[in-house]
């Protein structure tokens, strides 16, 4: 049965960027600010899909991700789309002329409400080095998507984490490579 997002959940902790809340026996977290989050499936016209990697102090080491970011944090009502250009451009350095929606899926079904949308970006124009903003200190990494499993699994056995949400993209730009353009409606 499909409840919707947990909005009548009770609180139990609010912070500057977090909230602890329960529904019923169930205790999980979710943003102050945004619910919504865009991984964006970004390759370039070499054909290099776009990943980043930073610092995340929950796990206390680097971590090889999608570009992404959160929508609405700053403009509440953000466009989703609007969104994904925005934090492409910020992480990366590139511009989207095109962005199209391919699914949403949970951030972490059990820990949060957070739904990640999963864009596809394309005609990418590279506009700065990227790198993120204020203290981010984001490694922007070109890889040609041919050789992307590989690439990951040698950083796999480096003992590096690669977020799940990269192998989602490899599948989708696969779908895609065999004429399966999009699940969802969404496209600008």
């Amino acid at each position: 049965m499909d409840e919707g997002p947990a909005v009548d959940a009770e609180m139990l902790y609010a912070g500057q960027h977090l909230e602890l809340v329960r529904k019923g026996h169930w205790e999980f977290a979710r943003r102050a600010q945004s619910r919504s989050v865009v991984g964006i499936v970004a390759v370039t016209d070499e054909d290099e899909l776009l990943l980043v990697e930073q610092h995340r102090p929950p796990v206390g080491q680097s971590v090889i991700e999608l570009p992404a970011g959160l929508v609405g944090d700053d403009v509440p009502d953000e466009d989703l789309l609007d969104a994904t250009r925005r934090e492409l451009e910020e992480e990366t350095g590139y511009t989207a002329a095109e962005a199209r929606v391919l699914c949403r899926v949970p951030s972490s079904a059990g820990l949060t409400d957070e739904i990640v949308t999963l864009v596809r970006a394309s005609k990418l124009k590279q506009v700065s080095s990227g790198g993120g903003v204020d203290d981010e200190e984001i490694t922007v990494h070109r890889v040609p998507v041919t050789e992307a499993s590989a690439w990951l699994a040698n950083r796999v056995t480096e003992d590096r984490l690669i977020d799940p949400r990269v192998f989602a993209a490899l599948w989708w730009l696969k779908q895609e490579k065999q004429g399966l353009r999009t699940l969802s409606k969404g496209s600008k």
